[in-house]
């Protein structure tokens, strides 16, 4: 006999992994101060994403002599830039133990086609050996895989001298999980994720080592106009002091100042962190007391905080084929949405079929539990 059918759902039923959950409270009223109308390299334009940067600078404790700007394209943007401008000294070593990371060693190999690139993989669910890591080299890697809910735990294994640079994608980290500036040479996130702004820019760190690299390397590919970060062989600090290299939307801006705002009054990243892990914590205690579910990330420290990624391991469901497991999460999602009791609960369409669920501190832990009896039911429905 299967469960009864909950009667509670969760107040805010968004639980995906981005654009994420917006801040609790937030309505489009937050949005009345922007700067609608006017040129974002006017004096009012500029100061508005100084303040984004100066913000989010104070909020991650980001160290006085890293830059940091505001560039196109969201994290994708930020760390293709990132790519383009930078690498082609010396060898690359490409982490990659999920679809972004996958992605970010594609384009090295195939588009920049760089000739000594090394590329670490792992399956989803596990990390790569850390240890064979060379940082003689440059190395690129996510903090958090947001399509396999697996991330570093801390960063012990980067090496505090190093020749090479370290290029950091910590979209699904930044203002989640601590972030060792003094080991990050190049760090990049977006607005959409944890702070749960709008889409489409994304924020660039870059450490003295990188301007250096910046300023003493150049590629030996042509870079269009939205990945220039130098003029004349200098860097071009304005982007780095409120000018963007492209239009940015000052509505989306204003989003993200809100979100900041809101971040600070609820205790600034030390909140923000415990927030997550509290939030994680809900899921495993609930994860620990049944037998159809686990954890992708297979190592506990790996757990993602944010994007929290599960696995079914119910032999019924074991026993099924990629495409018919793939038509059962399809079911149980829908099943879910349907109720409107959550939104985007599958996995990413590149990793095993599973759940995924965004744990970030814009979502209430009170939603969290509200959910987790939905998954048994709606499990429940599809096993019949």
């Amino acid at each position: 006999m299967s469960s009864p059918r909950p009667s509670v759902r969760p107040r805010n039923p968004c639980f995906s992994s981005g654009p994420c959950a917006k801040r609790p409270g937030w309505t489009p009223a937050a949005l009345g101060g922007a700067l609608l109308g006017r040129s974002h390299r006017s004096a009012a334009g500029k100061a508005k994403l100084g303040e984004v940067i100066a913000r989010s600078r104070d909020l991650l404790g980001v160290p006085a002599d890293t830059l940091l700007g505001i560039v196109p394209a969201s994290d994708t943007g930020a760390v293709e830039i990132a790519l383009w401008s930078l690498l082609g000294a010396r060898g690359v070593d490409v982490l990659a133990w999920e679809s972004f990371g996958k992605t970010w060693a594609a384009d090295v190999a195939e588009q920049l086609r760089l000739d000594e690139l090394r590329v670490l993989e792992a399956d989803y669910g596990r990390l790569p050996d850390l240890g064979q890591v060379d940082f003689a080299r440059d190395v690129v890697f996510t903090w958090n895989g947001t399509t396999s809910g697996v991330r570093v735990p801390d960063g012990g294994w980067i090496a505090s001298r190093r020749a090479g640079l370290t290029i950091c994608d910590a979209t699904s980290a930044a203002f989640a999980m601590e972030l060792p500036w003094d080991k990050l040479d190049v760090v990049t996130w977006s607005w959409q994720k944890v702070l749960g702004g709008e889409a489409a820019h994304g924020m660039l760190a870059l450490s003295p080592r990188a301007v250096a690299r910046l300023e003493s390397h150049v590629p030996p590919w042509p870079l269009p106009k939205i990945f220039r970060l130098t003029q004349g062989g200098k860097l071009n600090r304005a982007i780095f002091e409120g000018a963007t290299i492209n239009t940015p939307s000052m509505l989306c801006v204003e989003d993200a100042l809100d979100s900041l705002r809101w971040a600070e009054e609820l205790g600034g990243l030390p909140a923000l962190i415990a927030h997550a892990e509290a939030n994680l914590a809900t899921v495993a205690a609930w994860v620990a007391a049944r037998p159809w579910i686990d954890f992708l990330a297979e190592a506990p420290e790996t757990r993602s905080t944010t994007s929290i990624c599960l696995k079914i391991v119910d032999p019924w469901f074991l026993g099924l084929g990629e495409a018919e497991q793939r038509a059962a999460i399809k079911r149980l999602v829908g099943l879910i949405e349907e109720a409107g009791a959550g939104f985007d609960l599958a996995g990413h369409r590149d990793a095993p079929p599973g759940l995924r669920v965004w744990g970030g501190a814009t979502v209430a832990g009170a939603d969290i539990e509200a959910l987790l009896p939905w998954l048994d039911w709606a499990f429940e429905e599809v096993q019949g």
